[in-house]
């Protein structure tokens, strides 16, 4: 990489920047801000320490996240994906423990960025990621359980069983006020969603709530109640104390708060190109989370990586460039600094009331009946996962998850390893695969897929993905030398599939082997594509695309003659 590729966006986008673009940014990134104030005093309680380490959090890391970052348009800050995660650590080693962790977790984040490393983090396959992903979402609906109805119990255990255990039989204390809050906050998000999108459901539910409370003084537990409030004004700099004796048992936690933070904020990257249009740089997105996590606990604020749900927001907002994610962060800043004072009113139910739809949220539920399909390798790997995070623990469950994903590896490997004769009757139909003597028009491109395609080797197929405006109507991909699939890799097919067709083209798949057709069979692959773009061999699907061309034109044609009618 030369210097110039070491730019961050923030950077980059400034060299052509506009006052339109000034005012876009603006508008976006303090409406995310608006959303992400709820988020991150929620993320925070339920990690177990106070509402402000959240604020400061997005504050500290948002903004250098913002700043530093490879991705034009990604917001930073707290995320469910560490909530059990730093739960776990505050329980065991208190907050200098937590600080200790994410600072170190920090510092791998920048390793894994500067030396290129990042890409280790697509050898986590499909059933693994969706796995965790499922099991932190049950674990941090189960923590909202409690604060949802106003149950009154202290010491709630951290592990899942004890926590539904103690909850079950305190449950009879509820709070009737804090539950009919609860719900009513839980509706009013759900119907925004669905039929307000242009207005954050979360922002209404969090300011209502917050003015019931204020005006009716409703007998419910508040961020004033338990934590005494948020100190206003600016977050200080103070170094935390660091104890020797803590580094060697704390870096499994630092390894899986720096793995979590480099696949979530990827990932987040990930979707904010598609939406937007861009390209991140993925070196350079983990130095920013890595700069970010070395000086978010120095403020006293939590682990940080990408936000996709307030990425999305900050799109949808008409974000052009980074300055939109900087806008958030002080727009946060100055709601700390100003509007503290009213946080004390916040209900904790209806912070619980928007955890419980993030968790919903970020489960990846329509995963679980594709994965269904897959093999029963595959099926126990995401199972075993999804089991061990929600009844052990996160950093087991993904260890665990990796070691069954390296034997369904190897052994969809070795299946492709075949000794067979060469026939009179191999020979000629073996006409109908080879290239040779065949004429490819110019209304056609053809690519193919060498070898296994399995997690880790998915993200070849992003070639084809950024060259689709200049390539021509139809894009033929000849899976004949494919000789394996898995899961990562028929999601990055089912991906490819959708990008084409999104950009008016037409894809023919054709001459896949006997396990990759009989798993794209299996998963109802012709949902992507159309049952008759799978072709059994490259001469079939020339002729595929020939016929496909005809009908363009015919229709092109027709469409010129109505045009002359009307007229």
């Amino acid at each position: 990489m030369t210097s110039s590729d070491w730019l961050p966006q923030s950077f980059q986008s400034l060299k052509h920047y506009s006052r339109k673009a000034l005012l876009s940014d603006v508008v976006a990134g303090i409406t995310v801000g608006f959303v992400a104030l709820p988020l991150a005093m929620a993320f925070a309680i339920s990690s177990g320490v106070s509402p402000q380490a959240g604020l400061y959090c997005a504050i500290v890391a948002g903004f250098l996240i913002s700043f530093l970052g490879g991705s034009t348009t990604q917001i930073g800050g707290p995320t469910g994906a560490f909530v059990v995660v730093v739960f776990g650590i505050v329980a065991r080693y208190g907050l200098d423990g937590l600080f200790m962790c994410t600072l170190m977790a920090g510092i791998l984040l920048v390793i894994l960025g500067v030396t290129g490393l990042g890409s280790l983090v697509k050898f986590i396959p499909r059933p693994v990621v969706v796995g965790f992903t499922n099991g932190i979402a049950v674990l941090i609906a189960s923590t909202q359980i409690k604060d949802f109805f106003g149950i009154r119990v202290d010491n709630v255990p951290g592990e899942f069983v004890g926590r539904m255990l103690v909850v079950g039989r305190n449950f009879r204390s509820l709070s009737p006020a804090a539950t009919g809050l609860a719900i009513v906050a839980l509706l009013m998000i759900i119907f925004f969603a669905r039929f307000v999108k242009r207005v954050p459901g979360y922002i209404v539910a969090l300011f209502l709530g917050t003015l019931l409370v204020a005006l009716l003084k409703l007998p419910v537990e508040t961020i004033g109640t338990r934590f005494g409030g948020i100190p206003p004004g600016l977050p200080s700099l103070r170094i935390p104390r660091f104890h020797l004796d803590l580094m060697r048992p704390l870096i499994p936690s630092a390894i899986t708060v720096a793995m979590l933070g480099a696949i979530e904020s990827l990932m987040s990257a990930v979707v904010s190109d598609r939406m937007s249009g861009g390209k991140h740089n993925p070196n350079v997105e983990l130095v920013a989370q890595g700069v970010a996590n070395i000086f978010s606990p120095l403020f006293g604020g939590l682990p940080a990586t990408g936000a996709i749900a307030r990425t999305a927001t900050n799109i949808r907002s008409g974000a052009k460039t980074p300055v939109a994610g900087m806008v958030h962060a002080l727009t946060l800043l100055a709601i700390v600094v100003w509007a503290a004072p009213l946080a004390r009113f916040i209900p904790l139910s209806v912070l619980s009331a928007i955890l419980l739809v993030v968790s919903y949220n970020m489960g990846e539920w329509g995963e679980i009946p594709e994965l269904l399909r897959l093999t029963r390798l595959e099926i126990a790997t995401w199972l075993l996962t999804f089991a061990l995070t929600v009844f052990a623990d996160l950093t087991v469950a993904v260890e665990v998850g990796m070691i069954l994903a390296a034997f369904v590896f190897i052994r969809k490997v070795t299946a492709t390893t075949t000794v067979t004769e060469v026939t009179d009757e191999y020979l000629r139909e073996g006409h109908a695969h080879i290239l040779q003597h065949k004429e490819i028009p110019p209304y056609v491109t053809i690519f193919r897929i060498h070898g296994p395609f399995l997690f880790g080797a998915t993200d070849k197929i992003e070639q084809i993905i950024s060259r689709l405006p200049e390539l021509p109507p139809i894009v033929i991909l000849r899976l004949r030398n494919m000789t394996a699939i898995d899961a990562t890799g028929l999601q990055a097919l089912q991906t490819l599939a959708d990008a084409v067709r999104a950009s008016g083209r037409s894809l023919i798949l054709c001459g896949a082997r006997e396990q990759p057709s009989r798993l794209m069979r299996q998963t109802e692959f012709e949902q992507h594509v159309e049952s008759r773009n799978i072709c059994v061999s490259i001469a079939e699907a020339l002729d595929r695309a020939k016929a496909l061309s005809q009908l363009v034109e015919h229709n092109v044609t027709v469409g010129h003659m109505d045009g002359g009618v009307e007229r």
